[in-house]
């Protein structure tokens, strides 16, 4: 340790000049300071562990990164934070040995020329910086990146990749023409060493890390000499490992018996899902494989409790489409739709609402082509087609088992779409999904599905559409202005001839990215009397969304453009998804 980390008088009097810290505060860690070295830690790492609220801004704490990003500064050094998503493993887990990363606290990151980058805690180690030279046989430039950083980063690199490496040696990759990929195909995959410890510690590697990084996807892809692994985060796929191809068939064998599948068959695309216990709370995963031209490829869905059953008030709704939203859950009977594209969130609005429904007194029924996630206080039915258990052969039944509230997957068919509407007619509040680009295209929707005009204006009681927008990292948030003739086009006037809106600068928090989280942008479409009487003389679908935004419906534009305005999203990220 060196000596600076010790210097109580240097460090905290930073921390007073920054304004971070009180005089109050200065001479409590003044007499405490004794408590570090008994504890055998430095006197960052101490401030760190107490979570001391900074002065200047008590919502926010003083971490080990923030005093030492200060400290750089103060003596010119460079300082660095580690986002594992951007670091090559190849030279971070092949430069120097594992034992001599722990034990020295180093991570060579990146070679310029001749000259190796190297992530360091403490600063001013020459006898380090002169093994590292000796042993790589290079210039060695040092950066200051936290604790914290260095040791998550071994314990990620270094463990998967001796769990890899062990693998690696124990298969050996077929002998095939890869010159026909139909051929490759199918004599690739050998169903060898699945329950190998290597392996199981890799896939658990994989969904730690994937949690650990709020992905929301993981695809496991072969390609014809290597297996790419990518994480969605917040909507945008991230390259994060690439492996040795011959472990790619171990790793979807592992997956495929963790979920239930066959691991015999790799010709068909299969289907599973698997519960995975994370920080005190369950996650599930569904499972999907499916051939492509150089093996089998697997996505992973992962869906904690926590993210699929929030609050209403927490989604995005402005004030006005939460209450109009309400509003349809009071009733009893009728049909609430939910539209948008594949990933739009919807599964979460409508897990919402269904927590947000249930009581003892309600008897919920959901029939779902999967189950996203098992919840005990709804009864929960999985469509099998493959023995004609179906959406429709479901509804055909469902109203002897005495539902309440009935929420289908996804009306597809016109069968579904009667058997729906039929259960709304019959006392029953029905919730489903459609694809369609906005809430009037729903109506629309449903007479190209075959129902009556009349029957559709007497049971839909109102459509939600929504898509998923990234918000702006809180982080790196930093404000500019924009014409109010740029505004107009979604729908938004205002009297200024500019308007503060933001963006995110880019930080190591974001993954320089300028968006950390996704929040929903959402268009009500209250079936009011009027509106009813629209579809069932057969208006257009223009009309009816007319009708809608003069009764106060906002659209999904002026909707994003609001959360744009408050600085929750950008222009940008508006553009990327409403149009």
């Amino acid at each position: 340790m060196t000596s600076i980390y010790s210097d109580k008088n240097f460090i905290l009097g930073l921390l007073l000049d920054k304004g971070w810290i009180s005089k109050k505060d200065k001479k409590y860690l003044e007499e405490k300071h004794h408590i570090a070295f008994r504890k055998g830690i430095d006197l960052i790492q101490w401030i760190d562990s107490l979570g001391i609220k900074r002065a200047d801004k008590p919502d926010k704490f003083i971490t080990e990164a923030d005093i030492l990003e200060l400290l750089c500064q103060k003596k010119g050094w460079i300082f660095k934070r580690l986002d594992p998503l951007n670091l090559d493993m190849e030279v971070v887990t092949r430069t120097l040995p594992s034992s001599f990363a722990r034990t020295r606290l180093v991570l060579p990151l990146e070679w310029h020329g001749n000259i190796l980058e190297v992530a360091s805690y403490y600063p001013e180690q020459r006898e380090l910086k002169e093994d590292i030279e000796r042993v790589c046989k290079a210039k060695v430039s040092f950066i200051i990146v936290p604790k914290s950083d260095i040791e998550r980063v071994i314990q990620e690199f270094f463990d998967f990749r001796s769990s890899i490496a062990a693998a690696q040696d124990i298969l050996t990759a077929p002998e095939v023409d890869i010159a026909n990929l139909e051929q490759y195909v199918k004599l690739s995959g050998k169903d060898v060493h699945a329950n190998d410890k290597h392996i199981n510690k890799a896939v658990d590697h994989l969904f730690q890390y994937a949690l650990n990084e709020r992905a929301s996807d993981i695809h496991i892809e072969p390609k014809r000499k290597e297996s790419v692994v990518r994480f969605r985060i917040d909507g945008v796929l991230h390259t994060i490992y690439k492996l040795p191809r011959v472990v790619h068939e171990a790793l979807c064998t592992r997956i495929k018996a963790l979920s239930r599948l066959d691991i015999a068959e790799k010709r068909r695309p299969q289907d599973g899902r698997i519960k995975l216990s994370w920080k005190e709370e369950d996650a599930e995963v569904r499972v999907s494989t499916i051939p492509v031209a150089f093996g089998e490829k697997v996505v992973l869905r992962l869906q904690s409790a926590q993210i699929l059953m929030s609050d209403l008030d927490s989604l995005g709704f402005s004030r006005r489409d939460l209450h109009a939203y309400k509003q349809f859950l009071k009733n009893t009977n009728g049909m609430i739709l939910m539209t948008g594209p594949t990933g739009s969130g919807k599964s979460t609005t409508l897990y919402s609402t269904l927590r947000y429904l249930s009581s003892p007194e309600v008897n919920i029924v959901t029939i779902e082509d999967p189950i996203e996630m098992v919840y005990e206080d709804f009864n929960q039915i999985a469509v099998q087609p493959q023995i004609d258990v179906t959406f429709s052969t479901i509804l055909r039944n469902i109203l002897r088992q005495d539902p309440d509230i009935v929420m289908i997957g996804e009306i597809r068919d016109a069968e579904t779409a009667r058997y729906a509407v039929q259960a709304s007619l019959t006392g029953h509040l029905v919730f489903s999904t459609l694809h369609t680009n906005d809430a009037a295209g729903a109506v629309t929707r449903l007479l190209d599905l075959g129902l009556e005009p009349y029957l559709i204006a007497s049971t839909l009681l109102g459509v939600v559409a929504q898509r998923l927008v990234r918000t702006i990292c809180p982080e790196c948030k930093q404000q500019s202005w924009i014409s109010t003739s740029e505004l107009e086009a979604f729908g938004c006037r205002l009297r200024h001839e500019k308007a503060r809106v933001y963006y995110g600068e880019g930080c190591n928090t974001c993954r320089k990215t300028g968006y950390y989280g996704r929040i929903g942008i959402y268009e009500v479409l209250s079936v009011s009397p009027a509106i009813k009487k629209m579809i069932h003389h057969g208006h257009s679908e223009a009309d009816i969304k007319k009708r809608a935004i003069k009764e106060g419906m906002k659209t999904l534009s002026f909707d994003a453009c609001s959360k744009m305005l408050k600085g929750i999203t950008t222009m940008e990220e508006i553009l990327r998804v409403t149009y």
